[in-house]
């Protein structure tokens, strides 16, 4: 059976089981704690990262934006990369912007610090990182409603992986109650949108030890 291995709090994990259920693709959902280096997990991928998927030949797959293509290459039915080249180098452009920026500003200053420092064992967390994302995540809030007051979706017309990476990233922040929707709704509709998906709801059921997410994080209708 295809399995896809993953971090229930990392936004790229989640960003790869949306596209499988988009796709209708089963598979199996190894959960892995990264920082333990579990010795199957190290032989897939002597990185000891996640997200990793292996197919039932046995090929393995390792990282989001490695399994993402490949997902789309080899898989081509309910498309999410863009219909021509113009559409599909958009979607890429935008999935970088969530993956890599996003990412770096505000996804690493809060759960990094509010949850995954205790989790790796290093110590509390810095409160001025928290404060910086905590600013930063208003910019790219801001973005999105900019993007999607010109366009359906945010990279064009067609649901795409740009959603699907925005939304999981934004999943991780809103789980821990640091996403403002209310001062940004026109983010808080499109969120909206893609949280009642389907291939969104499994992501919504994820909770994590000695944590709980805020009454809103699984209302469909927040």
């Amino acid at each position: 059976m295809r399995a896809l291995h993953h971090f229930s709090l990392q936004p790229q994990s989640r960003r790869i089981r949306i596209q499988l259920r988009e796709k209708k693709i089963d598979v199996d959902l190894v959960a892995e704690r990264p920082w333990e280096r579990r010795e199957e997990l190290l032989r897939l991928n002597p990185a000891g990262e996640t997200p990793v998927l292996v197919e039932d030949g046995g090929l393995t797959v390792v990282g989001a934006q490695v399994i993402g293509e490949y997902l789309e290459e080899v898989y081509p039915e309910s498309p999410l990369l863009g219909g021509d080249a113009r559409a599909r180098a958009e979607t890429r452009r935008l999935v970088a912007w969530f993956d890599d920026k996003f990412e770096r500003e505000v996804t690493r200053n809060l759960l990094h610090e509010k949850m995954l420092r205790r989790l790796y064992g290093q110590g509390g967390p810095d409160s001025g990182a928290i404060r910086a994302g905590k600013a930063n995540i208003r910019i790219h809030l801001d973005y999105i409603a900019w993007l999607t007051e010109r366009r359906n979706w945010l990279a064009g017309a067609q649901f795409s992986l740009a959603d699907i990476a925005a939304a999981a990233q934004l999943s991780v922040i809103d789980y821990m109650g640091d996403v403002d929707w209310e001062s940004f709704p026109e983010a808080k509709h499109w969120y909206a949108r893609v949280k009642s998906r389907p291939s969104f709801r499994p992501i919504l059921a994820d909770t994590w030890p000695g944590t709980q997410p805020p009454p809103h994080y699984a209302d469909l209708d927040f």
